[in-house]
């Protein structure tokens, strides 16, 4: 295994196995990248740190909470982060990767068949806010995280219909301020949630600052959410 070019901060979070897994598939996002555009954080420390490192760190850094052998959803899912990173160090979970753009559906489907995934898991090319309507998807995963996708008073609508009454919901942020906080408060008391634990790091290499916000729900969202396609996005809760 080469080491090279990966920060050390990596190898006391994850194994040379998953390290090998990681490896490999960003060799197969860089096949893919020459064919569609799939993402620029493809080489060196824009992989192993803004990729890689974190997505995974959030699930090592609450030990109270067991995030093996779960349903688990990313919304919004792109290239695979976090949800094929949390498959390869989750490998006894059931993932379901989630995308409105068929590109990077075909893109993910493509990576698992290339890839040894232990896991079992889904692509399923559509909008959350049609998915959350479905009996079969609503309130049956016990996490759902998005990364990268919008604000959180947004995702928190895309993830509470999502989560079974014992779930928990995995908000990426960057900044976060007294403001938001008030804000996430108000939408998740619309919505039936509550704000379980926060943490923040700097993340290595000077790639910024990362809030992760738990959240889960109070009682089931009601029915109403998520809103039609595009309204959480303009006009959050």
């Amino acid at each position: 295994m080469k080491k090279q070019n990966i920060p050390e901060e990596i190898f006391s979070l994850i194994t040379e196995e998953e390290i090998i897994m990681f490896q490999e598939l960003q060799i197969k996002i860089k096949e893919l990248n020459h064919k569609t555009n799939l993402t620029r954080l493809i080489n060196g420390d824009d992989y192993w740190v803004s990729q890689v490192f974190d997505s995974i760190w959030p699930f090592k850094t609450f030990p109270n909470i067991n995030f093996d052998n779960k349903k688990f959803l990313d919304i919004g899912s792109g290239c695979g982060f976090p949800g094929l990173a949390y498959a390869i160090i989750h490998p006894t979970s059931e993932i379901y990767l989630v995308d409105s753009s068929k590109k990077k559906t075909d893109a993910l489907k493509h990576l698992i068949k290339e890839i040894n995934f232990k896991n079992n898991i889904h692509v399923i090319n559509d909008r959350i806010e049609n998915l959350a309507h479905q009996s079969s998807m609503r309130n049956s995963f016990n996490i759902a995280t998005t990364r990268a996708v919008s604000n959180p008073s947004t995702v928190s609508e895309y993830i509470l219909p999502m989560l079974k009454k014992e779930g928990i919901g995995v908000l990426y942020c960057g900044k976060w301020n007294d403001e938001e906080s008030k804000n996430l408060d108000k939408t998740l008391e619309i919505l039936e949630g509550k704000f379980k634990e926060k943490k923040k790091i700097l993340l290595p290499k000077s790639k910024g600052t990362r809030n992760i916000i738990l959240i889960e729900p109070k009682n089931l969202c009601p029915e109403i959410y998520p809103r039609k396609v595009g309204k959480p996005e303009k006009n959050p809760l």
